[in-house]
C-alpha cells in the first residue's frame, strides 16, 4: 500500500491541541451531549461504579469538566473556555474550575463528590502537586493541587493530562492488554507516554516529550531542530504544505487526501512525517520493547493511511526486535477526563 492509501478513511479528534485537531478531523463519535452553548461533546464512557468524583481536564483553549455519579457515569459533561493568561493566573485558574464544580454540584445535589481530579498540560510534578511550566497556560512552579484543595475543601488527585489520558487507555481503551506499552498523542504537537507495569513513567514530570525527539533538521518553535513534531505533528503536515505551495488547506486531513489524489508535494511531506514517525517508534522498540503502541489524536483516525504504512515502515526498519502492536486510541477527547476521575478515586480508595 502506498502512504496515500486508505487516505479516505482519515478522521478524528487530537491532543495536544485538542480544539485544533478536532476541527481538522471531528469527532468520530456519534453519542453526544451538548455543553450550555450547544455545542456537541462526546459522551463520557462510565468508569465503573465508586466512589463519587469532581473531574477537570485543563487545557489551552478549553477546560472540561464532569461529575462522576457512584454508578461511574459522567453527570452534567461539559466545556467552557480556559482563562487567559497572565497575572495571578494559578488563583485565576483554580477559581474556574472551582466555579465549574459549585455549579455541578449545585445542578446534581444528590450526587456527593468526595474527592477532585484535576490535569493539566506542560512539564507536572505529580508528587508535588506543581505545575512546573505550562507554556499553554502561563504557569510556573504552580502549586496548584493546594490551591485546589483549599477552594474545594476536598482531596485533589493532579497529574499531566497525556500521562493521565493514557493511563485512562491503559484502565478502560486501547491499552488495557498492554501493561506495557506507549501512547503517542498526535495533534497540533505531539505528546507521548511509557507505561510500565500499567504506571505511566514520569521523569519527574519530563519523561514523554516523544514530539521532541531528535529525528531530523527540521526547525521547531521550540528552539531546537530535528523535533519530531516538526515533521509529524498534524500542524506541522498542514503548515508544511502551505509553506511549500501558498496554498491554504483544511488541516492535515486535507493533505492525506490530495497525497491520495497524486499531488506530489502533499505526498512527500505526507512520506517525510510518516518516515518520522517510524523512525521514533523503531528507537523507542529498540529502547523499552513496547508490547504495543497506542496512537491517538488527530491522525489516529487516518486509518490505513496511517497504521498500514507504519506497520510496513517498522517490519522493514527493524530486524530481530519484538514489533509492537500498533493501535488507535479508543476514548478519544475524553481520555483526559475519565483518567482525571480514576485519579480522583484513587485519592480516597
Amino acid at each position: 500500500m502506498t502512504a496515500a492509501a486508505g487516505a479516505a478513511d482519515a478522521g478524528a479528534p487530537s491532543e495536544p491541541g485538542e480544539g485544533a485537531a478536532a476541527a481538522q478531523f471531528g469527532s468520530g463519535i456519534p453519542d453526544v451531549v451538548t455543553d450550555a452553548s450547544g455545542e456537541r461533546l462526546a459522551r463520557a464512557a462510565s468508569i465503573g461504579a465508586g466512589t463519587p468524583v469532581l473531574a477537570f481536564d485543563v487545557g489551552g483553549t478549553d477546560i472540561k469538566s464532569a461529575l462522576f455519579d457512584a454508578s461511574g457515569a459522567a453527570v452534567g459533561l461539559r466545556r467552557t473556555p480556559t482563562p487567559e493568561a497572565g497575572p495571578d493566573m494559578p488563583a485565576r485558574l483554580v477559581e474556574r474550575i472551582g466555579e465549574l464544580g459549585d455549579a455541578l454540584r449545585a445542578q446534581h445535589p444528590e450526587i456527593v463528590p468526595q474527592a477532585v481530579g484535576f490535569v493539566v498540560p506542560g512539564i507536572v510534578d505529580a508528587d508535588a502537586g506543581v505545575a512546573v511550566f505550562s507554556s499553554n497556560l502561563g504557569l510556573r512552579s504552580a502549586p496548584l493541587r493546594m490551591l485546589a484543595e483549599q477552594r474545594f475543601g476536598l482531596p485533589v488527585a493532579f497529574d499531566h493530562d497525556v500521562g493521565t489520558a493514557s493511563w485512562a487507555e491503559y484502565m478502560l481503551g486501547a491499552a488495557r492488554d498492554y501493561p506495557n506499552s506507549v501512547a503517542i498523542i498526535i495533534g497540533t504537537g505531539i505528546a507521548g507516554t511509557i507505561l510500565v507495569d500499567g504506571v505511566p513513567y514520569t521523569g519527574g514530570g519530563y519523561a514523554g516529550e516523544i514530539g521532541h525527539s531528535p529525528i531530523g533538521e527540521w526547525p521547531c518553535p521550540c528552539g531546537a531542530r530535528g523535533c519530531l513534531e516538526a515533521v509529524a505533528s498534524a500542524g506541522a503536515i498542514a503548515r508544511r504544505y502551505e509553506a511549500a505551495t501558498g496554498v491554504e488547506v483544511d488541516g492535515a486531513k486535507e493533505v492525506i487526501a490530495r497525497a491520495a489524489d497524486g499531488d506530489a508535494v502533499a505526498g512527500q511531506i505526507w512520506n517525510e512525517a510518516l518516515d518520522a514517525l517510524t523512525l521514533s517508534i523503531a528507537q523507542l522498540t529498540a529502547v523499552i520493547a513496547p508490547e504495543a503502541v497506542v496512537i491517538g489524536g488527530g491522525l489516529s483516525r487516518a486509518g490505513g493511511a496511517l497504521f498500514d504504512e507504519l506497520r510496513t515502515r517498522l517490519a522493514a526498519r527493524l530486524s530481530f526486535h519484538r514489533i509492537p502492536v500498533l493501535i488507535p486510541a479508543q476514548l478519544s477527547g475524553n481520555a483526559g477526563i475519565l483518567g482525571s476521575a480514576l485519579r480522583a478515586r484513587r485519592v480516597v480508595a
